[in-house]
């Protein structure tokens, strides 16, 4: 593995630093790292289809489906790049850029393949999608899920309720996940996976807002909605398996996005630390707030190596699960560690709202530390991505 930079790399880079200072409004704050929201959805929109023009947005795409050829690791170094200058709209909802699109490009049938990539690929609104796994009696045990897809003719009827849809109000499309066959001799068997337009009659989106008032998440009900027969995503009731392969791509998001934003934190707060004084001296010369910075850089450049080395698998063929749940792992734990340290070295000022004029290291700190937890549920608790990783890298039987 060779990690260095080749001159595209670093012109890519180049580009998007400039492309940044030039779109972005003055004092931009960035969005909310964790969780790649931007309040104003229209300006999201918008910093979307500019990305798609320049043709960075899913640059590692095949052409005829929207995309430029690009490298796997221009893909990864361009996500790096857009969290590290908190770009808006350069994740679109997330679902459809990091995992309903790879997976369509593996298991999508032409037709699919081409009424949807592009649709992504263009930046428009009418891309961005949602999805819907989790139920109020499924999340980690998702298996266990009932939201049920009884087929009619030409079409599959949809009923049931889905938990924790990110983005639901802003995406016209549903991943979704359902249960085809009850009667299953296992209950991961009877799933499938689904295209769903969140415009068809019987669909009731419900906000849920979170402890920090941001309207991230929503329950989504499902009340006999006709999908048709051709929005099924490759085999009917081999749907657990394509999930698995959809999971780790979203698995492997994590490392990008992190390397990149959260380098950009380590550096406003060694800046904050430099400027400022407490009993007497400059806070970067006391020894724990030095120490707890090196950490903080350190983490960054672990999760950036193996956002890399990810990338190198991909290259060779692979779909690295193991790989996925290491970088998922690990990036949760660099979030609770670079949240509760960045909190302790602010102090108060770290529950400060980004909008506040007392607000430091751009009011970044309070988002991180509010987001930490449920991002360590989201895709996958500790405990699931460590009995994936023993299983997949230590070859140790199933604990079930």
């Amino acid at each position: 593995m060779d990690f260095k930079l080749g001159e595209k790399e670093k012109v890519l880079i180049d580009e998007i630093a400039k492309f940044a200072k030039k779109e972005l409004p003055p004092g931009w704050k960035g969005t909310q790292l964790i969780d790649q929201e931007c309040m104003d959805f229209d300006f999201e929109v918008s910093m979307s289809k500019k990305l798609a023009q320049k043709g960075w947005l899913v640059m590692s795409w095949p052409k005829e489906y929207g995309g430029q050829d690009a490298s796997h690791l221009e893909q990864t170094v361009y996500e790096m790049e857009v969290s590290y200058w908190g770009i808006p709209g350069a994740w679109m909802g997330i679902s459809g850029i990091q995992w309903v699109g790879p997976v369509l490009i593996m298991l999508g049938t032409e037709q699919q393949k081409r009424k949807y990539l592009p649709m992504i690929a263009s930046g428009d609104r009418d891309g961005y999608w949602c999805t819907g796994y989790s139920e109020p009696n499924a999340g980690s045990d998702l298996a266990s899920l009932q939201t049920r897809a009884v087929k009619q003719g030409d079409h599959y009827i949809i009923n049931g309720q889905k938990v924790w849809t990110s983005f639901a109000h802003n995406s016209r499309w549903c991943w979704l996940m359902a249960r085809t066959d009850p009667n299953a001799p296992k209950k991961h068997r009877g799933l499938s996976l689904f295209i769903v337009d969140m415009k068809s009659p019987g669909i009731t989106i419900r906000p849920l807002p979170n402890y920090y008032s941001r309207h991230h998440f929503n329950e989504v009900f499902f009340d006999n909605v006709k999908v048709p027969a051709e929005n099924l995503v490759g085999e009917e009731n081999r749907g657990w398996y394509h999930l698995m392969q959809a999971l780790a791509f979203e698995r492997r998001s994590v490392g990008p996005i992190i390397a990149g934003g959260f380098k950009r934190m380590v550096e406003d707060l060694a800046q904050y630390c430099k400027e400022t004084t407490y009993e007497g001296k400059r806070l970067c010369q006391h020894p724990i707030v030095r120490q707890k910075l090196a950490e903080m850089a350190i983490d960054v450049e672990t999760i950036k190596m193996f956002a890399f080395q990810f990338t190198w698998r991909l290259t060779q063929g692979a779909i690295p699960v193991y790989e996925a749940s290491r970088n998922k792992l690990t990036g949760d734990e660099i979030m609770r560690r670079f949240a509760t340290s960045a909190a302790d070295i602010l102090g108060a000022y770290s529950q400060l709202d980004p909008d506040s004029k007392l607000a430091r290291v751009r009011g970044r700190i309070q988002g991180a530390y509010l987001g930490f937890p449920g991002n360590m549920i989201a895709a996958g608790t500790g405990e699931v991505e460590k009995s994936i990783i023993a299983q997949f890298k230590l070859g140790l039987p199933k604990s079930y």
